[in-house]
């Protein structure tokens, strides 16, 4: 008999031009998979790269039917790569992570400590290795969100998560930007889902490079995150 856990997992990356990036934390993924689960999958969501990402996914995926891949045809956002890739899930549970490098997937195992207790796990980066503005933006930003929706995520943005798929089934994702984390925590939280945190450590960005503090992305963050309040108030 497997002493491994009882857990069917899909596991997503989300990528915008992670062509230095993918095929290492793939390979880590394959690494770590095996050792926590009999039935698990992994998907790589494509979103519209202009580099090589597609070319180094479709490898990936010819060379192991443990892996499938997204394509957008242009670059949806954020959002619209976290909706393809939950979406695109089929196994009980559903863990993303950037496909950026910056957190260690090797540390997936200890969200699955959670799960009896709760429906989501979702993380705080440990020491985060950003610029200090980004810090300061992401520590305001997750404060904003606590008030508006009345609940305690310490670090709301932080793209190590492990969700039930249910979830998915039952709320509705709309954002295709930067809202994404905080529409699916605060429709999840409205629905009466548990949600847990762990810490986890951060590690600096090696190859490729960041577009989370673009203005005109954080601008609409804002603009969309009021409306989703008034969304959630009125239902």
């Amino acid at each position: 008999m497997s002493d491994k856990p009882a857990i069917r997992l899909s596991v997503f990356f989300p990528c915008h031009n992670e062509q230095d990036n993918i095929e290492r934390m793939v390979q880590q993924a394959l690494d770590v998979l095996p050792t926590i689960s009999d039935d698990y999958e992994i998907i790589i969501v494509n979103d519209g790269s202009a580099d090589r990402t597609a070319e180094i996914a479709d490898r990936l995926a010819e060379a192991n039917p443990s892996i499938r891949v997204v394509h957008h045809p242009v670059n949806r956002g954020y959002g619209g790569a976290l909706q393809s890739g939950f979406r695109a899930a089929t196994k009980e549970w559903v863990f993303y992570t950037d496909g950026d490098g910056q957190f260690d997937i090797r540390e997936l195992p200890g969200l699955l400590e959670h799960i009896d207790n709760c429906d989501i796990v979702t993380c705080f980066r440990i020491h985060r290795q950003d610029t200090l503005l980004r810090k300061c933006n992401g520590w305001a930003w997750s404060k904003l969100v606590n008030l508006l929706f009345h609940f305690k995520i310490k670090d709301v943005d932080c793209a190590f998560k492990l969700f039930r798929r249910e979830i998915f089934d039952h709320i509705q994702m709309q954002s295709e930007g930067a809202l994404i984390d905080a529409e699916i925590l605060a429709r999840a939280h409205r629905a009466g889902y548990r949600i847990t945190q762990c810490g986890v450590r951060h590690y600096p960005r090696t190859a490729g490079e960041q577009s989370g503090a673009n203005c005109k992305v954080i601008l609409r963050a804002f603009k969309e995150l009021f409306q989703l309040r008034k969304q959630i108030k009125n239902n």
